[in-house]
C-alpha cells in the first residue's frame, strides 16, 4: 500500500477520534445553564460545573429600543428543579398574629400595665404618653390617642377590663382600618399591573421584592421581576434565585447596567408576555444623595413608556424609628409612593412606627415583614395587629 494512503487514514483515524471526544464532552455539559444577551453571546456556567437537568433553559432574547436605552439586557433562565408553593394569605396571616403576640411588645405589655391600675391619675397617663412616644407613635398621633382615651375613661368610670378595651378601640382607629391596603397588581387594558419597590440600602428591599412575587404567586398571578438594582453586585442574582423558587423569570443587566434600562425592558417584557404584574427592585437609594433620587423619577418615567406603574412601595425598616420616617418624606417627593412595607416588625417594641408612617405620608401600611423566612411577608390588618400587640 502506498506511504500516501497510510497517511491519509492515519489522518482520518485521529480527526474522528478529535470529534468524538468533542461530542462526548458536549454531551456531558448539556445541562450547564446559561443566559441569553442582547448581542447573541452566551454565559454559560464556570467550567466543571455540571447540573442534574438533562434539557438547557433558554429565556428568549430581549432587544433593547436604542432611541430609549442602550444597555444589554438579559433574562434570567434558571428553573429551580421543584417549584415552591407559597404560604396561603390565610397563613401569613396567622403568621402575623402569633409572631407579634408571643414576642409581647413593649407598647402593648407596657399600657395595659399602666391602665390596670386602681387609680389613674395623671402621672400615669404621662406614664402612657412616654410609652407611646418610645414605641414611635409620633407626638400628635399620641397626645390624641391619650385625651380621647383619658376623657372616656373617666366619662365611663371604667373599670381595668374596659379601659382596655378602650384602648383596644382609639389604638385601631389610629391605625385606621379604612384605608385601602389592597395591592394595585392586577392587568387591566391589556397591561400588566407594574409595582416599583424603593427604599434605602439595608432595609430588606431585595428580599422583600422576591417575598411579594411569593405573595402573588398564591394568588395564581403570572409575575416577572425587573432587577433595576445594577448597582450592588448580587442584587441581580439574589433577585432571580427568589424568582426561581416560585418559577417566577427576572429581566436583568450587567452589573452597573442603567437601571432605567433594565425596568424598561422588564415593563416592555410584562407587555409582550402578557404577565399580570411586572415587579420592579429598584436601587437602594441614599435619600441624602439628591442625583440618586433624581434617576429614581427617571426609572418611573421610563417604565411608563411602556405600561403606567401602579404602585410605588417604599420599604421602610421598622426599627429604625424617626430616620424612617425622614426617608419617607425625602422619597414622597421624588416618586408617588402609594404603600409602605414595613420590615423587621417582629421587634413590636417599635410598632408604632405603623401610625407614624401613615400620618406622615397620608398612604397605607400595606404589607409588613415579620422575619427573615421566605412567606414572612403578610398583608396588614389593621385590628389583627392592634390584637396581636395587645396580646388577644
Amino acid at each position: 500500500m502506498p506511504d500516501a494512503l497510510y497517511l491519509a487514514i492515519a489522518i482520518a483515524v485521529l480527526a474522528l477520534t478529535v470529534v468524538v471526544g468533542y461530542v462526548s464532552t458536549r454531551v456531558r455539559r448539556r445541562g450547564a445553564p446559561s443566559d441569553v444577551r442582547t448581542d447573541g453571546t452566551t454565559a454559560t456556567a464556570e467550567p466543571g460545573v455540571e447540573e442534574e437537568t438533562e434539557t438547557p433553559r433558554v429565556a428568549p432574547t430581549l432587544t433593547v429600543d436604542d432611541d430609549v436605552l442602550p444597555d444589554d439586557v438579559l433574562v434570567g433562565t434558571l428553573v429551580a428543579p421543584e417549584i415552591e408553593r407559597p404560604d396561603t394569605v390565610a397563613g401569613r396571616l396567622q403568621r402575623l398574629r402569633s409572631r407579634l403576640a408571643r414576642s409581647q411588645s413593649t407598647l402593648g405589655r407596657g399600657l395595659l400595665t399602666l391602665l390596670s391600675r386602681d387609680s389613674l391619675d395623671e402621672e400615669t397617663w404621662e406614664e402612657v404618653e412616654d410609652t407611646l412616644l418610645a414605641a414611635d407613635v409620633g407626638v400628635a398621633p399620641t397626645q390624641e390617642l391619650v385625651e380621647r382615651l383619658k376623657t372616656r375613661v373617666r366619662v365611663e368610670s371604667a373599670s381595668p377590663a374596659r379601659a382596655r378595651a378602650l384602648l383596644r378601640e382609639e389604638l385601631i382607629a389610629l391605625v385606621d382600618p379604612t384605608l385601602d391596603r389592597s395591592l394595585r397588581a392586577d392587568r387591566l387594558e391589556g397591561k400588566p399591573g407594574v409595582v416599583m419597590v424603593v427604599g434605602v440600602n439595608g432595609v430588606g428591599k431585595t428580599t422583600t421584592v422576591g417575598k411579594i412575587a411569593r405573595v402573588l404567586v398564591a394568588q395564581d398571578k403570572d409575575v416577572l421581576l425587573g432587577a433595576a438594582d445594577t448597582f450592588r453586585a448580587a442584587a441581580a442574582d439574589q433577585l432571580q434565585t427568589w424568582g426561581e423558587r416560585v418559577g417566577v423569570p427576572t429581566v436583568r443587566g450587567h452589573e452597573g447596567a442603567d437601571p432605567a434600562s433594565v425596568a424598561f425592558e422588564a415593563a416592555r417584557a410584562g407587555v409582550e408576555q402578557e404577565v399580570d404584574t411586572v415587579l420592579i427592585d429598584t436601587a437602594g437609594r441614599l435619600h441624602t444623595k439628591t442625583g440618586l433620587m433624581d434617576e429614581l423619577g427617571k426609572v418611573k418615567r421610563v417604565v411608563e413608556k411602556q405600561a403606567l406603574v401602579d404602585e410605588v412601595l417604599l420599604v421602610i425598616d421598622a426599627t429604625t424609628g424617626q430616620n424612617g420616617l425622614t426617608q419617607a418624606r425625602i422619597f414622597a417627593e421624588v416618586v408617588d409612593v402609594t404603600g409602605i412595607v414595613l420590615t423587621k416588625l417582629d421587634g413590636t417594641a417599635k410598632g408604632g412606627i405603623v401610625i407614624a408612617v401613615q400620618r406622615e405620608l397620608g398612604v397605607p401600611v400595606k404589607l409588613v415583614g415579620l422575619g427573615e423566612g421566605a412567606d414572612d411577608l403578610a398583608p396588614f390588618e389593621a385590628e389583627a395587629f392592634v390584637d396581636a400587640l395587645l396580646g388577644d
